[in-house]
């Protein structure tokens, strides 16, 4: 069951609600409205560095040394 983030059209409230396919269409909690726009979000994967780091065998590690993004430090998000 996938968990989704809103932001309401008609109060701008931005909430995240955990949507079943059985689920009735999702209302913004503070206004009670339907005019809601999905928003674009990333998941996180909670992992030691140390454990990412044995993951990945030493040439693929980039450069800032964790995920191996090209873009460097804090291109991944994960510094």
């Amino acid at each position: 069951m996938p968990i989704y983030e809103y932001a309401c059209r008609t109060c701008g409230n931005e909430f995240e609600t955990l949507v079943r396919a059985s689920s009735p269409a999702p209302e913004c909690p503070s206004c009670h409205g339907a005019e809601l726009t999905k928003k674009l979000s990333g998941f996180a994967v909670a992992m030691s560095s140390s454990s990412a780091a044995m993951a990945m065998p030493a040439g693929d590690l980039g450069a800032c040394g964790s995920c191996g993004h090209p873009g460097g430090p804090g291109a991944c998000q994960f510094d």
